[in-house]
């Protein structure tokens, strides 16, 4: 029986017609592996994922595999979107049994007593290949071995469960290592990493590591390295002119295959755009870069057209796959893009998109890139953009994900309203305001924040992630907008973090909420992810927070939380990107701006000198003239200013 066909998750109902005895994760399924004395098969993945396609296609569709499955196990199949907490738990157990990083699908076996797994590994075919075993024989011998060797599989829960209980042990920082010592650090793990030819960190696969380009520029701010800017300019350029975005919606995709940023894995996600949108937007300030500015509008399109409805809410993600083919809904053939253009248009879109070159998307298709310069932008360009994205519109398009993450809402609340005080757009900060209205009125309570809303119900207690970015964005809100009330619900989010999330003892954030029950242990995470470590979001909101209300707790906890974390920061700088940042700004504060805006033109002027400095939030409140501004940095306030100019000699001379 397959108990799938009722779940809000679209992921799960995607399996809702396999013949494996599906269960969600739930009481029941993990009671009936214990009365069954059987161990269970956990599958998870997301909607939006090729791979866990293929895998469904090749393995759970077949009437035989599913056999073997139903046979041998209880099958439980869960939304890493949903539940973020038990994919980091069993990817991190992934990576202590196999050695290796891992991924989706994740396939583990755990044992129903302890629901510690005794064996784990990604994808796996239905026929031997590349190395791998058939999938019936990996199922038969877990079993076996289960059956077989009990205390082998006990000591194997019992070794991950003390190993994940050692990495939540407090360390301290090793001796003579200071602050200035771990930017430095920092610096020079970006330089090592730096791909210096075509942007990003590394080779192949390469992904967008928004948290990592988020750091450069306040990183080279503090290290005296302007070059560390400069690359972050540059791979965002980069990977724009690629094949990461689609030039035809202006969204981004997950990553890309190679080293070059040519062909991507074709599904798009809205934790990539909601980070994306605030780092080109701030960039097209700082260099005054048009190029760089039509992809923040790209993106805030994107976001419009293919990924909210009525409700301001954004959408989960769009799959990679359509119809059964991966890519088939996105390329093109020189003869079909052609055929949709009048001549003007095809000579510059076929120069501009490589379609006069050979095919980049297996030997037979073409992915549009735009490499080169600005040449060929202009009315005949935006044509021909226009009547393509028409044309591919009559394509079977790619399934889209509706639920909404609160957590991901957050991102992109805070991403567009970071983008609309870069480029002065109060149509994005609308945009913003909406997606936070929907948060704060459908997936909160009064006392819990819930992570997912999907038919019309919100469900799953909130992790770290969506308590860490929904205060994240309501910060990012008032700078853009003065609240009253809006800062009240922060300030409820902020005592929350610290009463439910917050470790006392040992510094730093649990990933779940203390009235939630985890399998094996509570999990504490510095590390970036494709998404912000939330502990560092969290760490960075209450430092603000506590800057803007003068209230000592939060800033305590912020210097704890940074304190916690200085050991991984040491360790691999640039995989804790967020907590650098969050570090710099305990070094370097940045500059508080509090403006009273009587809505005279000298209070504009104040507001818009204030924000063209780096490091700097600036408020504006509504109150009676005569409109006055004050700076404050850390603790320490200066006399306020009348004028921008006054107010510009303060932030010039602040350091």
């Amino acid at each position: 029986m397959n108990r799938l066909r009722d779940s809000a998750s679209l992921y799960l109902r995607q399996h809702a017609d396999n013949p494996v005895a599906w269960w969600p994760w739930c009481d029941e399924a993990i009671a009936a592996a214990r009365e069954s004395s059987r161990p269970i098969l956990l599958s998870v993945g997301y909607s939006a994922c090729h791979w866990c396609h293929v895998m469904a296609h090749e393995s759970f569709e077949d009437p035989d595999t599913a056999a073997v499955m139903n046979e041998l196990f209880v099958n439980i199949k869960v939304d890493r979107e949903e539940r973020p907490d038990l994919d980091r738990l069993y990817q991190l157990s992934h990576q202590m049994l196999t050695g290796q990083g891992g991924g989706w699908p994740l396939t583990l076996f755990l044992a129903a007593d302890s629901l510690a797994p005794f064996f784990a590994g990604t994808y796996f075919p239905p026929e031997p290949r590349h190395g791998m075993p058939p999938f019936t024989e990996v199922l038969r011998r877990a079993r076996a071995w289960h059956d077989s060797k009990p205390d082998d599989v006990a000591s194997i829960g019992q070794r991950l469960d003390a190993g994940l209980q050692a990495m939540q042990t407090q360390r301290e920082p090793e001796d003579g290592v200071d602050d200035a010592a771990l930017i430095t650090a920092a610096a020079g793990h970006v330089t090592q990493r730096a791909n210096r030819e075509h942007g990003g960190f590394g080779g192949a696969p390469k992904f967008p590591q928004a948290p990592q380009l988020a750091m450069l520029p306040r990183l080279a701010r503090l290290a005296g390295r302007p070059e560390l800017a400069e690359f972050q300019h540059f791979t965002l350029d980069t990977m724009a002119r690629g094949g990461l975005r689609d030039p035809l919606d202006g969204g981004f995709y997950r990553y890309c295959v190679d080293h070059d940023w040519t062909i991507p894995h074709f599904e798009k996600m809205l934790y990539d755009n909601a980070q994306l949108l605030p780092l080109y937007a701030d960039a097209a300030r700082r260099g005054d870069d048009d190029w760089l500015k039509t992809c923040a509008e790209g993106i805030v399109s994107w976001l419009r057209d293919d990924m909210s409805d009525d409700t301001g809410s954004f959408a989960a993600s769009i799959d990679a796959d359509a119809d059964g083919e991966e890519g088939g809904f996105h390329t093109w053939t020189p003869a079909a893009a052609r055929a949709e253009l009048d001549d003007a248009q095809w000579r510059v879109a076929e120069t501009v998109f490589g379609l006069d070159g050979p095919a980049n998307f297996e030997g037979r298709a073409w992915h549009l890139t735009r490499r080169g310069g600005p040449e060929g932008d202009g009315p005949e360009l935006d044509a021909a953009i226009k009547r393509l994205r028409r044309a591919r519109a009559r394509r079977v398009a790619p399934a889209t994900d509706h639920k909404r993450l609160a957590s991901w809402n957050a991102l992109a609340a805070a991403g567009l309203a970071r983008a609309a005080v870069s480029l002065g757009r109060t149509d994005w900060l609308d945009r913003a305001d909406r997606a936070f209205a929907f948060i704060q009125e459908q997936m909160w309570d009064g006392e819990t924040l819930h992570a997912v809303h999907a038919n019309g119900a919100a469900y799953n207690a909130g992790t770290l992630d969506d308590y860490a970015f929904t205060l994240d964005a309501g910060l990012a809100l008032l700078e853009g907008r003065w609240s009253d009330e809006r800062l009240v619900f922060c300030q409820w989010l902020a005592d929350t973090l610290l009463l439910r999330f917050f470790d006392n003892d040992g510094g730093g954030f649990w990933l779940t909420d203390e009235r939630v029950d985890v399998p094996m242990q509570r999990l504490k995470v510095t590390q970036d992810d494709a998404t912000p470590s939330a502990a560092a979001i969290a760490t960075r909101a209450l430092q603000l927070l506590g800057w803007l209300t003068a209230v000592p707790r939060y800033l305590a906890a912020a210097d704890l939380a940074l304190r916690a974390a200085r050991p991984d920061i040491l360790k691999y700088a640039l995989g804790h990107a967020s907590f650098v940042t969050a570090l710099a700004d305990a070094m370097a504060p940045p500059a508080i701006v509090s403006v009273t805006d009587d809505g005279t033109a000298a209070a504009a002027a104040m507001v818009v000198t204030a924000r063209r400095h780096d490091a700097v939030h600036c408020f504006t409140r509504p109150g009676p003239g005569p409109s006055r501004a004050s700076v404050c940095i850390g603790n320490h306030c200066l006399p306020p200013v009348s004028t921008a100019a006054e107010l510009e000699e303060q932030l010039q001379n602040r350091d």
